[in-house]
């Protein structure tokens, strides 16, 4: 596991290697920006070495660009990622002062933000592979509060993860719940939740 907070945000990350494997191609990502923050989850293709060193290269590529809009990214990534086996991914980049949220997703990648008084809305990932098919992208803009929920999820975890998910506690027990009760057990998995804190800070990482 690992966790962070600060006046932007409280994030957890919880992860599971494929039974019978040691390494793990799921990878989750904070990182602070000019304006707040941007959240990252990348699974490199298959499993075992080679899909850690995906997900290691588009995480590299996103910290030194962690700056730019969603879209270019994603295409920054393609790039890099044509060297290796792929991977999908799922980007949030978080405007702490405008509280609104930028995401997109490639792939079989979850993504839901769970708010405190309103419904709760799902990421719409368009199909590909980051690195070899990258489809035409679609990155929606969300208003967000304080106390607003983001969880991602690689496709390790099993749909309807957020049913019956109690969001109230701290974002390493929400990770906690959402490994324990969906972890499939068939491929790597990991499950990052980050907590909207309010627009009062910078640094994430």
């Amino acid at each position: 596991m690992d966790a962070g907070r600060d006046s932007v945000l409280e994030w957890a990350t919880a992860f599971a290697p494929m039974p019978g494997e040691s390494d793990t191609g799921d990878l989750g990502l904070v990182v602070s920006t000019a304006v707040g923050a941007l959240v990252a989850v990348i699974d490199g293709a298959g499993h075992g070495p080679g899909a850690t060193r995906a997900a290691q290269a588009a995480a590299s590529e996103i910290v030194d660009h962690r700056d730019e809009p969603v879209e270019h990214l994603f295409e920054l990534c393609h790039e890099i990622l044509r060297r290796t086996r792929g991977a999908v991914m799922t980007l949030a980049s978080i405007d702490a002062e405008a509280q609104r949220m930028s995401w997109a997703g490639v792939g079989d990648v979850d993504g839901v933000l769970v708010r405190e008084a309103s419904p709760r809305q799902w990421l719409v990932a368009r199909g590909g592979v980051v690195g070899f098919q990258l489809p035409p992208l679609y990155c929606s803009s969300l208003a967000l509060a304080p106390g607003d929920v983001l969880i991602l999820t690689t496709d390790g975890i099993q749909e309807g993860f957020a049913d019956r998910l109690d969001c109230r506690g701290p974002a390493t027990q929400i990770v906690d719940q959402v490994l324990a009760r969906s972890f499939r057990g068939t491929d790597d998995a990991l499950v990052l939740a980050a907590r909207y804190l309010g627009p009062g800070g910078r640094s994430c990482s």
